[in-house]
């Protein structure tokens, strides 16, 4: 399985680093539900709200919220949809494809930038750094990490200082909402503006982009339930969360221990770094069973998808409304989905998830049926 390459066998497993990797459901439901033992304050630069415990945190996650609400994903649903059948449309002709680059990248990115009410300039560049980021994480440098950033920063700045003077030219969109944002009665500074929009671009990015690409590779190669899925697609969405339940897209989360605590019988001192395996939590065989089998019918209640507690995902209903969209329209606008044996599928290096590479063919409707 390409979505497993390591399996720990107990809740909790040192990392060699003196920190611990968690595995277990109860334990990081119990690291996710307990903020003052278990903090977010895991790095020095600025990470709105995710970096940050509460009181903060809810002040910010109230600023944050609406604008994921679903009046605002009922405005960007035509456009998520108009996107869709641009590149489905353009990829739905039986050839072989390299479905990443052709469709899982490219709707990642232009999806954002219609959320942010940024244009198409923007599309190429970020395409560009979002690479470069990769290339640096895999490294390990924090040279390369920290010259990323920078760069991603500076490119936020230039995107505000345009909205900033000329702000006639600009129709009410996220970033220019943003702009015009207060907290405590004061607008928001850069350092939190840039925190912010790096999060929802770098976050939202890559996980949808990896999510495309599994969801895709899954039905490619379980035609049973592509057939299912084309014959019903009002389960698409329970069957997208089913099928990222076992191969998470977002591979892990940190957290640091506030005080000194025991966690799964082990006893764990202040300062202790702890990274969360999503995806492991999400088959633990004593909370799911037979974790490894895909039963959209199954109960979401326990599904970490998209966390929970405080930090869980505000953009959750945006995901979720996105990769509905683009399933949907990929099954209707085919007649079979199947894996392609002339192009590679190549999993995704850590830390990402998710395909590098994902070889294709998107068989298209016939004549008849499309006419």
């Amino acid at each position: 399985m390409t979505h497993d390459p390591t399996h720990h066998t107990a809740p909790l497993t040192e990392d060699g680093a003196g920190g611990w990797i968690v595995t277990g459901h109860a334990e990081v439901c119990r690291i996710l539900a307990d903020h003052d033992t278990f903090s977010s304050r895991v790095s020095r630069h600025l990470a709105v709200p995710n970096g940050m415990d509460p009181p903060e945190h809810s002040r910010y996650r109230a600023l944050i919220e609406p604008h994921f609400s679903a009046a605002r994903m009922a405005e960007l649903a035509p456009r998520c949809q108009a996107i869709c059948d641009d590149l489905v449309g353009t990829l739905a002709h039986g050839d072989a494809v390299e479905a990443m680059a052709g469709l899982a990248d490219p709707f990642a990115l232009r999806l954002q930038c219609a959320f942010l009410g940024w244009n198409d300039s923007r599309h190429t560049p970020l395409q560009d750094w979002i690479q470069q980021k990769n290339a640096a994480v895999a490294s390990g440098d924090p040279q390369a990490l920290e010259a990323v950033a920078h760069s991603f920063d500076t490119t936020i700045r230039t995107i505000l200082a345009e909205r900033r003077s000329r702000s006639d030219a600009f129709p009410d969109d996220i970033t220019t909402a943003l702009l015009h944002s207060t907290l405590d009665g004061q607008p928001l500074d850069d350092a939190v503006l840039v925190s912010i929009l790096r999060n929802w671009t770098v976050g939202e990015l890559g996980t949808i982009a990896a999510s495309a690409g599994i969801l895709l590779h899954w039905l490619a190669t379980h035609p049973d339930l592509q057939s299912a899925l084309r014959r019903q697609p009002e389960g698409i969405t329970a069957a997208n969360d089913e099928i990222l339940r076992i191969h998470a897209p977002l591979p892990s989360n940190r957290r640091i221990t506030a005080h000194a605590c025991t966690l799964a019988g082990i006893d764990l001192p202040a300062g202790t770094r702890l990274t969360l395996m999503w995806g492991e939590a999400n088959r633990d065989a004593s909370v799911f069973d037979a974790p490894l089998e895909c039963r959209p019918t199954r109960s979401p209640a326990a599904n970490l998808l998209y966390g929970a507690g405080i930090h869980a995902c505000p953009g959750a209903g945006m995901s979720r409304m996105a990769l509905d969209t683009l399933i949907r329209t990929t099954l209707a606008r085919t007649r079979h989905i199947e894996p392609a044996r002339a192009i590679e599928t190549r999993p995704a290096s850590s830390p990402a998830s998710g395909f590098a590479l994902l070889g294709l063919h998107l068989h298209p409707l016939s004549p008849e049926k499309s006419a």
